[in-house]
């Protein structure tokens, strides 16, 4: 089996997606930080849980070389 580069270009794009929703979060976050605690619980859960289906397909790429199972 030869070696692809759709690992590792995978990973840079997974880690790029990272770094821009964090970026996205923390802007928010100043307006968050001000509503009350409950509300940022759920933001912030909701917010951790957004950022992987953007990835879940880069993932399925990286593995099967396909964007879709």
């Amino acid at each position: 089996m030869k070696p692809t580069m759709r690992k590792p270009a995978g990973m840079i794009a997974i880690l790029l997606i990272i770094a821009i929703w964090s970026v996205i979060i923390i802007n928010i976050a100043d307006y968050i930080l001000t509503l009350p605690v409950i509300v940022q619980a759920i933001f912030f859960l909701i917010a951790g849980i957004i950022w992987i289906f953007p990835v879940r397909p880069i993932l399925v790429w990286m593995e099967l070389g396909r964007w879709k199972i």
